[in-house]
C-alpha cells in the first residue's frame, strides 16, 4: 500500500516536468550560470505578476534592469557545473563528506532506537507514528534553536546526545530500568532526526549555486541509503543487529568529530561559485560567525555584474 502512495505521489510530481511555467527556474541559479537573458524573463515575469512595472520603478530597481541589459546584450554562453567538480575544491567535498556521513548515520541508526523501544514484534505501528510525531518536534527545535545558536553548535549538540544514547543502550541494555530504556530510545530518535535536517539545511548553505541542488541531492540520499538498514531489524532471527548496532554507534563518534571541521554557515552569504565556497572558513565554536549582509542579486563572478553597483559606491 505504501509502495503505491509512493509511486502515485512520484508520478504526479513528473507531471509537473512539462509546466515550468509552475515551477520556474532559480534566477539566481540562472545568473550563477551565465543564463542573464531566462533570468531577466522570469524576474520580469515576477514583477508583472506583483504588480510592478519594470520600465517605470525606482532607481535601485532601473539600475538592476540596466545591469541585466548590459550582461544580455554581451551573449554569454552558459557555464554548466556538475558534481563531480567537487574533487578539485581543497574544502567544499569535505564539507560535502562529512554532511552526507552525518545523514548516514543519523538514518542508519534509527534502526538501533526503533529496536530497544519496541524489542518483540508490534502489534500496531505505533513505533512509526511515535517516529513521525519526534521528526515534527525535531523541525520545531531546529526552528527555535538553529538561528539562535548556529548551525554547528545545535548539530554538535545533536550528535553528541545521539552518541550517548546509543552508547548507552550499547552498553546496559540489559540492566537499565525499563523506563531508561524507552527514555533513551526517544531521546536518540529525536536527536537522530535532527541530524538528519539539520544536515540537509546546513548542505543547501555550504554548496554553492551551481550545483546546490545536485549537492543537496547528495546528502539526502546518503540519509536514505542509511534508512535502508531500519528494515534489517524486522528479520526473523536478528542474528546481526548487535553487529550493527556497535557499528553505526561507532560512526556516530566518528561523525561527532568530523562535524568539528565544519565551518558555520549562520549568518554567512550563499556562496554562488565553487571558489567562494572554498573560501568558507572554519570559525570558532563558541565565538560562531559575525552576520553579513544578504547576497547582492546579480554575483560578481559574471561579466559586467557589478559595475553599476561599484560606479554608485
Amino acid at each position: 500500500m505504501w509502495l503505491g502512495l509512493s509511486a502515485l505521489a512520484t508520478g504526479l510530481l513528473l507531471l509537473f516536468w512539462g509546466f515550468p511555467a509552475m515551477f520556474p527556474e532559480s534566477p539566481c541559479w540562472l545568473l550563477a550560470t551565465g543564463q542573464p537573458a531566462r533570468a531577466r524573463r522570469i524576474l520580469w515575469h515576477f514583477a508583472k505578476a506583483s504588480g510592478v512595472d519594470p520600465e517605470n520603478s525606482t532607481e535601485e530597481e532601473s539600475s538592476l534592469a540596466m545591469e541585466l541589459d548590459v550582461l544580455c546584450a554581451g551573449h554569454p554562453q552558459p557555464r554548466h557545473h556538475s558534481v563531480l567538480e567537487l574533487r578539485h575544491t581543497h574544502v567544499t567535498w569535505r564539507n560535502a563528506l562529512i554532511l552526507g556521513f552525518s545523514s548516514l548515520i543519523s538514518g542508519g541508526i534509527r534502526a538501533s532506537f526503533l529496536h530497544s523501544l519496541v524489542p518483540s514484534e508490534p502489534s500496531f505501528y505505533w513505533p512509526y507514528f511515535l517516529a513521525a510525531g519526534l521528526e515534527a518536534a525535531a523541525t520545531v527545535f531546529l526552528l527555535l534553536t538553529a538561528d539562535l545558536w548556529g548551525r554547528r553548535s545545535v548539530l554538535l549538540l545533536s550528535t553528541l546526545v545521539l552518541v550517548l544514547a546509543s552508547q548507552l543502550l550499547l552498553a546496559g541494555a540489559q540492566y537499565l530500568p525499563s523506563w531508561m530504556v524507552l527514555f533513551l530510545s526517544v531521546l536518540g530518535l529525536l536527536a537522530s532526526q535532527t541530524v538528519s535536517a539539520l544536515s540537509s539545511l546546513f548542505s543547501a548553505e555550504i554548496f554553492p549555486t551551481v550545483i546546490r541542488g545536485a549537492g543537496l541531492g547528495l546528502v539526502l540520499g546518503a540519509g536514505f541509503l542509511g534508512q535502508a538498514a531500519v528494515p534489517l531489524t524486522t528479520m526473523h532471527g536478528r542474528h546481526g543487529f548487535f553487529l550493527q548496532h556497535v557499528l553505526f554507534a561507532s560512526f556516530a563518534l566518528l561523525a561527532l568529530l568530523c562535524v568539528l571541521l565544519l565551518p558555520e554557515s549562520r549568518g554567512r552569504t550563499l556562496p554562488q561559485s565553487l571558489q567562494e565556497a572554498d573560501r568558507l572558513c572554519r570559525s570558532p565554536l563558541l565565538r560562531g560567525c559575525p552576520r553579513q549582509d544578504l547576497l547582492p542579486l546579480l554575483p560578481a563572478s559574471l561579466p559586467g555584474a557589478g559595475t553599476q553597483l561599484a560606479q554608485e559606491g
